[in-house]
């Protein structure tokens, strides 16, 4: 059961994440989470009084499942795991969206991101194709940014990039140079974000925050905005 709070406060965030079930196919070729009791309910009940039960889960899964972030350990070796990654990094970030509609082409260019104010701020570029989430065409065909926009972002001081997308480079070849550059840079990515035509284009504050785990540079989560007052 879903817990939402009718309340000002609650309607200030945006949840930019999508929900994670057993079964779920992220990335085309990497295992679907499994989802299952540790310990069940119904086995609970014999260490406790009557009437109280709890349940402890079990998860296993990819560390690519979901919304997650990248770390620069994802894509090198020396590069900060997410143990190493502090909390201003990926926190309370000024937001910006780039509107970047996939209908109007797949390739996300430098000139995208021409004119904006992009230093010091988690750039979420909204292309629409998370319409596409959890069916069979979210998986080719997706929009992604050139390797000449990460470099312009790169060098424009941005903190972190999203996107509402199935990767953030062209995954019809091997190279990854979006990944290359923005890890490199140690600039945060954050992939298969949604909501984001719920956001202004600014005027929020950008939070994805993972688990504090050694030796591990991806990992799902929780990514919402926060809605300025």
């Amino acid at each position: 059961m879903d817990i939402n709070m009718d309340t000002p406060r609650a309607s200030r965030f945006v949840d930019l994440s999508h929900t994670v079930y057993d079964g779920l196919v992220t990335y085309k070729g990497l295992p679907a989470p499994k989802i299952s009791d540790f310990l069940s309910r119904v086995d609970s009940r014999k260490n406790y009084e009557a009437g109280t039960e709890f349940q402890i889960g079990r998860i296993e899964m990819v560390t690519n499942t979901g919304t997650y972030i990248d770390m620069p350990f994802h894509r090198f070796e020396t590069g900060a795991d997410l143990s190493q990654v502090g909390l201003e990094a990926m926190t309370d970030l000024e937001g910006i969206v780039i509107r970047a509609d996939y209908q109007q082409g797949l390739a996300v260019d430098a000139d995208a991101f021409f004119g904006k104010d992009i230093r010091g701020r988690a750039v979420l570029v909204h292309t629409g194709w998370a319409a596409h989430w959890d069916t069979a065409n979210y998986y080719t065909g997706h929009p992604f940014l050139t390797s000449h926009a990460a470099e312009y972002v790169w060098s424009s001081g941005a903190a972190l990039v999203g996107i509402d997308s199935h990767n953030i480079d062209d995954t019809r070849g091997k190279a990854r140079p979006v990944h290359t550059t923005l890890l490199g840079g140690n600039v945060l990515i954050v992939e298969h974000l949604c909501n984001l035509e719920a956001l202004p284009d600014e005027g929020f504050a950008f939070s994805a925050v993972p688990p504090k785990f050694k030796g591990a540079g991806t990992f799902p989560v929780r990514a919402f905005a926060k809605l300025n007052s």
